[in-house]
């Protein structure tokens, strides 16, 4: 199985990452975000739902410790040749046997940085690893060391984000095929994802948002189907995704005539959107971005009915979420830089009227002006 970025780029990551470890005195890393082992190895799995550490000294070693069953996923997917596995059994303390790995690779004393911001540390897990390393080796949080890399992607990168945004676009048109009166929303979802697989296309990092009638004013994934009123009103936000490298959308759609607060909320969030994506610029920040957002909303009224936070950054992330680092939000002094995609998404919700109105789509970051990698036309659909 070939891996999906040549051994070179790989080798590059990692060598930068150990002039960093270097930099910030750390004699190695402890890697828990399954983000950070696919960025530098390859590796990719779902098993980081169990205890599993991929280590890298700044002299560039290199080990992973998992489950049996992740064995010949890390053989397959990536470049790691030493990967040690801990047995489950009741009284299994993988974080012990750690201890010892590192111990062979003369780890004691020394001080190690760890990804305690990462969804394959648990909170319990991660107290298991400092009472196993305790009086054994000094840690410090180093969360950030692998995920700021990550945000300025390369050419490579930058191909597969754009085959995302081709697959989004895709997944756009299916539902503009399936939606209408009476249409049921697991139908609409199942041409969205269909029109992803289909295309070579990977599963996303979380749930397809779907949502109409009063769910529509909803931005989270919840349970439960409905078929679509005569007039009605649907909130979509997917991604396409391919390599595990995500460019999300975001759309609300009127089914039936439009009411009148449907195309005036659309006017806001056009002009707000547009004018975020003129603030993806280097020398700007997120949060001139997404106050670009809030002064286009806020001089239209609608204030009280939008969000604190309009987009974040887009790239290769895993299960639970797609959002990656940094966000959109007020006061963020993190600067853009070519090679950044962001997806800047504007939501309004009035409650009070009901009306749900939401535009959004990922660009990338250039020298210039930001490219919007969507295809799709920003003008009201209406089914």
């Amino acid at each position: 199985m070939p891996l999906h970025f040549s051994e070179e780029e790989l080798a590059q990551r990692r060598d930068r990452t150990c002039r960093l470890l270097a930099e910030a005195g750390l004699d190695g890393l402890l890697i828990f975000r399954q983000e950070s082992m696919y960025y530098l190895t390859g590796y990719d799995t779902f098993g980081y739902c169990f205890f599993q550490c991929l280590y890298l000294g700044a002299d560039g070693r290199l080990m992973l410790l998992t489950r049996a069953p992740d064995l010949r996923q890390a053989q397959q997917t990536s470049m790691v040749q030493d990967i040690r596995i801990w047995v489950d059994r009741p009284d299994a303390e993988p974080a012990a046997e750690l201890r010892e790995i590192l111990r062979g690779f003369g780890c004691a004393g020394k001080k190690l940085g760890v990804e305690y911001e990462a969804y394959g540390l648990t909170a319990a897990q991660g107290k298991r690893l400092e009472a196993a390393l305790e009086g054994f080796c000094a840690l410090e949080d180093a969360s950030g060391l692998v995920s700021r890399q990550r945000v300025v992607k390369s050419p490579a990168e930058i191909a597969y984000v754009r085959e995302a945004a081709g697959l989004a676009d895709a997944a756009w048109q299916a539902a503009l095929d399936s939606a209408g009166p009476g249409a049921f929303e697991g139908d609409i979802l199942a041409a969205m994802h269909g029109a992803i697989f289909s295309r070579g296309g990977d599963d996303p990092s979380n749930e397809f948002i779907i949502g109409s009638g009063p769910g529509a004013l909803l931005c989270r994934y919840y349970s439960g189907r409905r078929h679509l009123d005569p007039r009605d009103q649907l909130t979509l936000e997917w991604a396409g995704t391919f390599r595990h490298y995500h460019a999300a959308m975001m759309r609300t759609l009127p089914i039936g005539e439009p009411q009148p607060l449907h195309e005036e909320m659309h006017a806001v969030a056009r002009d707000a959107l547009l004018a975020v994506e003129e603030n993806l610029r280097p020398g700007k920040t997120f949060g001139e971005a997404f106050d670009a957002h809030s002064r286009v909303m806020d001089a239209a009224g609608y204030q009280a009915h939008r969000m604190n936070a309009c987009g974040y950054s887009q790239g290769t992330t895993f299960a639970p979420v797609w959002m990656d680092w940094p966000m959109l939000y007020h006061g963020n002094p993190v600067p853009f830089e070519p090679g950044m995609a962001i997806f800047c998404h504007m939501i309004l919700f009035n409650s009070e009227e009901g009306v749900a109105m939401t535009l959004g789509r990922t660009s990338l970051v250039t020298e210039g002006a930001a490219e919007p990698l969507s295809q799709a036309s920003l003008e009201l659909e209406s089914r």
